[in-house]
């Protein structure tokens, strides 16, 4: 018989395993796709006057990207849940990365609009995919700082993407602009990381080579004993997406992304306006904000996972961004109060993801979650196109870029303002 100790010992050794096999990995491919994502905030400087684009084309094509996201996330989750990762996430990293190269080539709006729709659609299922491929492997009560160890590759990315756009908006090989070679060259380590992700990625313990048979066991049994607590809640998976609790997830991340897309997507110009920096130098500062927000991330997710209240962990960070972000739009701000303010917004926006995202795994047992995701993550599709979209408008429209913080910072609120309306509906979330 296995005593406490040895218990113990088993899943310190096996849990240290999988924080070193799959947590670094998975942060990798996320890193790489919000890399990718990155280069049109940065590229935006030297490409809108470029090519002509206005506030409005530009805003539509950067929000278009979400409407062909949207497309397979269900269908994504699903497969990830049934079949494992490994297949899934290699089509989809190479995939993604020829796009995003082809995307250097293109010359009109249309071409924009197409581009970024088709990236989309090929990055479709990614994320909702990798948090269902981690509760293969994580038990609930890590989850929260294993799913951190992913997101934060998020704020890690926006934040080194503007040294590295500084540098390649620079160049002009064979008489192509910068921002044409930025989009290009950040296309070559999704196809790379699609064909080691082939090679490397074990899609359940039971195939982990690299875990112990006694590891194997332990876990596969944690993980069996986690979702026979879930047999309440065990219900088929089109079911699952008229959940209430499912309605209200979706709700709130639609208005999350919302203000997360304006936010980021219009930052380095923000800075620029405000600053007068070159466009080098405006892409190299614009990453602070996102630095601070790394450790934002870091920090509520251990705070998450030691309470056990995710909750307070969604609420609190959402509704602080709604009250500090439209400081932001004081006129008269100088460039280390404004740096300042986007930076304690930044740290506010991000945090609440980690414990967000965990929440249906909490909830709902295999399919059930993975679809349940898989919705939620559309909906949050739906409000990036909704975000950059809206700002297009506003800014066309001639009202100022105050206005559109207004109207971001109140997205933030609402999310919020409506987790923690209902905080006390949830059953089996920890309030």
């Amino acid at each position: 018989m296995t005593t406490l100790a040895e218990a113990t010992a088993l899943e310190r050794t096996t849990m240290r395993k999988i924080r070193l096999r799959i947590l670094p990995f998975v942060s990798l491919l996320y890193f790489t796709a919000f890399l990718d994502r990155a280069n049109v905030a940065y590229g935006r400087l030297t490409m809108a006057p470029d090519l002509g684009f206005s506030e409005w084309v530009f805003g539509l094509g950067a929000g278009l990207f979400f409407l062909g996201y949207v497309l397979l996330e269900i269908p994504g989750a699903l497969i990830v849940q049934k079949y494992g990762a490994r297949r899934w996430t290699t089509r989809i990293l190479v995939t993604w990365g020829i796009c995003t190269i082809c995307l250097g080539f293109i010359h009109t709006a249309r071409q924009f609009y197409m581009g970024r729709f088709i990236l989309g659609a090929a990055e479709a299922g990614f994320f909702p995919g990798m948090i269902v491929y981690l509760t293969c492997w994580v038990p609930s009560r890590y989850r929260a700082s294993a799913i951190a160890t992913m997101v934060i590759a998020s704020p890690v990315a926006l934040a080194l993407g503007g040294p590295i756009a500084s540098t390649l908006l620079q160049i002009r090989w064979f008489g192509l602009a910068g921002w044409r070679w930025l989009s290009i060259l950040e296309g070559v380590p999704a196809i790379a990381l699609g064909i080691v992700t082939w090679f490397f990625l074990t899609d359940r313990p039971e195939a982990a080579n690299w875990l112990t048979a006694d590891e194997q066991n332990w876990l596969e049994a944690d993980l069996k004993t986690e979702q026979s607590t879930k047999a309440a809640h065990r219900i088929a998976w089109l079911q699952t997406l008229r959940s209430p609790v499912v309605t209200a997830l979706c709700a709130i991340i639609f208005l999350a992304n919302v203000g997360i897309q304006g936010f980021f997507l219009w930052l380095p110009v923000t800075v620029q306006r405000a600053s007068g920096m070159s466009v080098p130098m405006t892409a190299l500062v614009s990453g602070l904000p996102f630095l601070v927000a790394v450790a934002s991330v870091v920090l509520f997710s251990w705070s998450s996972d030691k309470t056990n209240k995710r909750l307070p962990h969604i609420y609190v960070p959402l509704i602080l961004a709604g009250l500090i972000f439209p400081l932001t739009a004081i006129r008269g701000l100088g460039t280390a109060s404004l740096l300042l303010l986007l930076c304690a917004s930044a740290a506010a926006i991000y945090a609440f993801g980690p414990s967000f995202y965990i929440l249906p795994t909490l909830i709902f047992g295999d399919a059930a979650a993975a679809a349940a995701i898989g919705l939620i993550n559309i909906f949050a599709g739906l409000g990036g196109f909704a975000g950059p979209s809206m700002v297009g408008w506003i800014l066309d429209a001639g009202h100022p870029f105050s206005f559109a913080v207004i109207a971001l910072s109140l997205s933030f609120f609402l999310a919020g303002a409506l987790t923690f309306s209902i905080r006390h509906q949830w059953s089996g979330i920890p309030a």
